[in-house]
This record gives C-alpha cells, sequence and structure tokens, in this order.
C-alpha cells in the first residue's frame, strides 16, 4: 500500500513535488513541511519518522541512529554537497533535513595498512613488501 504523500501521477511530474520542496497546503499561505522524508545514508533509504521533523534539523546523533545498524563512533559521518566538498557532520551538528538528502560514512582512522604498525589490510595478511 502507498501513502498518499508519494504522488506519481502525471507523466511530466506536475504533481510530485521538488526535491526538498516544501509542500504549500489549501487555504494556507505559508508552505509546510511533508509528513515525512526520505534521505539516504551509505546508498540505504531511510523516512525520516514525523516526530524528528518538528525542530527541521536532525543532529548528526539522530542522522547516525537512523541507519540500521545505527552508525557508529568508528566511523565518520558525511553529507553529500552536489558540485561541492561533502561537509563533516559531528555528533552535535546540527542538519537541516530535506527530501532526499545523501549521506554516507567511512572510517574515521584510515590506516593504509602498515606493517611497521601492526596493523594490515584486510585481505592483505601474510604478504610481504619489498623494502624501498
Amino acid at each position: 500500500m502507498q501513502d498518499t504523500d508519494d504522488r506519481r501521477g502525471s507523466e511530466d511530474g506536475s504533481d510530485v513535488p521538488d526535491k526538498g520542496a516544501e509542500i504549500p497546503t489549501d487555504g494556507e499561505t505559508a508552505p509546510r513541511r511533508p509528513e515525512h522524508l526520505t534521505i539516504r545514508i551509505d546508498r540505504q533509504e531511510y523516512r525520516v519518522p514525523p516526530e524528528l521533523l518538528d525542530r527541521g534539523d536532525l543532529t548528526g546523533r539522530q542522522i547516525r541512529r537512523l541507519a540500521n545498524p545505527d552508525i557508529g563512533p568508528d566511523r565518520d559521518l558525511f553529507e553529500v554537497v552536489p558540485g561541492g566538498s561533502d561537509r563533516k557532520i559531528g555528533d552535535d551538528d546540527r542538519v537541516r533535513i530535506r527530501n532526499h538528502m545523501r549521506f554516507f560514512s567511512a572510517p574515521a582512522v584510515i590506516n593504509p595498512g602498515s606493517e611497521r604498525d601492526g596493523i594490515t589490510a584486510p585481505g592483505h595478511e601474510g604478504r610481504r613488501h619489498a623494502a624501498r
């Protein structure tokens, strides 16, 4: 069963709200936010529950908890910024949520797998590299 907010009726898309657009209601001059928004985290789609939309923004911590499983402290969270540099989102940073926003996580510490440090990249165990 499809929600009434997921309108896709016309062929030209004229009744589909623009990404991130607020939808005006009949008889109101001020637009209101849709009842739910959808965002992507690590290429998975998640619906933002209406109770989290009251303020219109979420903290990085709240975004991390939307993912299933939660994004742990060993990973950094980033907002995808089309045409610009992606923005790192801290746990207490507030993000104004728009429909179809995209986020991704990446390891918080990236180590190229130096055997000297006792850490080896997965799949490279037991391999020796020639001294340079």
